[in-house]
């Protein structure tokens, strides 16, 4: 499967020891499968004054041989699981984490979510009306090493 990904460098060889804490599905390398998204990602470097890349990979495994955690809509086990990764508290040992992305509209739900100002239920209820666009998030450098190949980087 192709897969991208945003950074305001070109990375030919992911490494988990540089990914940032406290994201979505916790520590790891953020790819998507839908190159809009991907692109409309790269732009926030942009508006940084930095420069913008979308590298291109070839994510190739065998589901039996990973530990996988595949979420299929934004659901109580999907926010339970951002919330503890982004507080810091997953302890989990997943290979690979897919699921939806707290995007710009998710986030805000999200967000009041984790400020008290909505319950669990409250925010389930507006998150049922999001379509979850998609990203891939490799946590082990193993996966890394063995399952993703670069193809090729552009700078946008």
């Amino acid at each position: 499967m192709i897969v991208y990904h945003s950074s305001f460098v070109s990375v030919e060889s992911p490494d988990v020891r540089f990914s940032r804490d406290y994201l979505d599905f916790g520590k790891g390398f953020y790819l998507t499968s839908l190159y809009d998204q991907a692109v409309k990602y790269a732009q926030r470097f942009k508006r940084r004054k930095k420069q913008a890349w979308l590298s291109t990979y070839n994510l190739d495994f065998e589901p039996e041989d990973w530990k996988i955690l595949q979420f299929d809509s934004y659901n109580r086990e999907w926010l339970r699981f951002v919330s503890k990764c982004r507080s810091g508290q997953d302890d989990s040992d997943y290979d690979i984490v897919i699921g939806g992305i707290a995007d710009d509209k998710v986030i805000q739900t999200i967000e009041r979510y984790f400020a008290g100002e909505l319950s669990e239920d409250e925010a389930l209820g507006l998150l049922k009306y999001e379509k979850p666009n998609n990203q891939y998030c490799i946590r082990s450098q193993r996966m890394l090493d063995e399952c993703l190949k670069h193809t090729q980087s552009e700078e946008l």
